[in-house]
């Protein structure tokens, strides 16, 4: 069962939330971080090598220094007020007509070590070392990560008695057309249900943010082996996340492009590919997948239809069910010689949030020979695989919306 626990945030004054909160650090590389960052945009803390001129490499002690300088800053200027109290948030999310509402709390580390917080995906250490870097600068979690848990009627029930009770702290439109809204939870007898209810939960699922919760999670841990008078209380045992039922996620697409087709014309490919797989032509219109292993591609200006063929793909195994293992494995593999997915440079992947349109152009343009669009895997295949200890290939899930950074900091000290 996890462990969770209230905080008190760091967080902007109403009137300027969406003035400092700002994406990711990993959905932005620095030029477009520098073109977005306002005045007051978190940007300047966790991308600080943007305030420079020219932009200087972002794993520089120099731009670690300017973070901290940033961080401190902000702080000075009233930009960032910590709460006075200890509380649990609501943050929710709406994209498309369609709203999820999560819980930002302090995960235990502790969890993270023991299993009880489940991953899918492999993690690089220094991918890993670089954020952790960013948690020992500041002594805090200055981005949350974003966990799933199965559904909880008693969880639900007070969520929704916050968000009507009381208008949202923050409720803004971002510029990407993402609603997000922000509550606290101040009442002492909510906060302690809420503990106490997360005491039943068998176990939060990584949904994004694989490297920042492992850099968390380690960054914790190192201080409680420095600290000789450890007792298990103090707030580095916990991390700063977002958590939201499972019924509430939506997966989308993660889609690929391949640079060229290992050596076959075009008619070679579709030939070939009869043996795993019904093709169907599609035409010029956009053409999407419809159910599980069934794909689409895009070739020499045309849409096909591919359905892999049964005796190609075990339904039976929580790996091998997966559209991104099939496609690996009858295409990439077997046609096209890309033997890795996370080295090979003739592959690149292109999230769903893009559309099949973004496919269509990167083809059409001679970056790219081919395209493959994928069915969305479901939070059930995610849940199964992290249950089961497998991990899932390289850019199987894209999580939408993304969290915002900024609107909740988690200090450790």
């Amino acid at each position: 069962m996890v462990k969770v626990k209230p905080f008190a945030a760091v967080r902007p004054p109403k009137a300027i939330a969406h003035e400092v909160a700002s994406r990711p650090y990993d959905v932005l590389n620095s030029a477009e971080a520098k073109a977005e960052a306002g005045e007051k945009s978190l940007l300047h803390i966790i991308k600080p090598e943007i305030d420079f001129t020219p932009i200087i490499d972002e794993h520089s002690q120099e731009a670690y220094d300017k973070a901290v300088e940033n961080f401190k800053m902000w702080q000075e200027k009233g930009w960032l007020v910590q709460d006075k109290k200890e509380m649990y948030y609501v943050y929710a999310q709406t994209m498309e007509g369609r709203t999820q509402y999560g819980l930002v709390l302090g995960a235990s580390v502790e969890d993270y070590l023991t299993g009880r917080i489940k991953k899918h995906e492999l993690t690089r250490k220094d991918k890993e070392e670089d954020r952790m870097i960013h948690v020992r600068i500041q002594d805090a979690n200055v981005e949350p990560v974003f966990f799933a848990y199965p559904d909880n009627a008693e969880i639900n029930a007070i969520v929704e008695s916050v968000v009507k009770s009381k208008p949202a702290e923050y409720d803004y439109v971002a510029e990407d057309g993402f609603g997000h809204h922000f509550w606290t939870i101040e009442d002492d007898s909510l906060i302690s249900g809420i503990t106490s209810i997360f005491s039943q939960v068998p176990a939060f699922y990584v949904a994004d943010g694989h490297h920042r919760t492992a850099a968390a999670a380690l960054v914790g841990e190192e201080k409680r082996k420095n600290n000789p008078n450890h007792t298990g209380a103090e707030e580095y045992n916990f991390f700063l996340a977002v958590v939201f039922p499972e019924s509430h996620l939506k997966i989308i697409d993660y889609n690929r492009v391949v640079k060229d087709l290992n050596g076959m014309s075009q008619e070679e490919l579709l030939l070939k590919l009869t043996t795993d797989f019904t093709v169907e032509e599609k035409g010029t219109e956009i053409y999407r997948p419809e159910s599980l292993h069934n794909f689409s591609m895009y070739i020499g200006g045309k849409w096909y239809s591919l359905t892999a063929k049964e005796g190609t793909y075990n339904d039976n195994d929580p790996i091998g069910v997966l559209d991104v293992t099939v496609l690996s494995n009858l295409v990439f593999d077997k046609l096209l010689g890309i033997k890795d997915l996370r080295t090979d440079k003739r592959i690149d992947f292109v999230g769903g949030i893009r559309g099949l349109g973004e496919l269509k152009k990167r083809v059409d343009s001679g970056e790219m020979a081919a395209a493959f669009a994928l069915y969305p895997v479901s939070m059930k295949q995610l849940i199964d695989i992290a249950d089961t200890g497998n991990i899932m290939p390289p850019k199987t899930t894209w999580f939408e919306p993304k969290l915002r950074s900024g609107l909740a900091i988690h200090k450790l000290s």
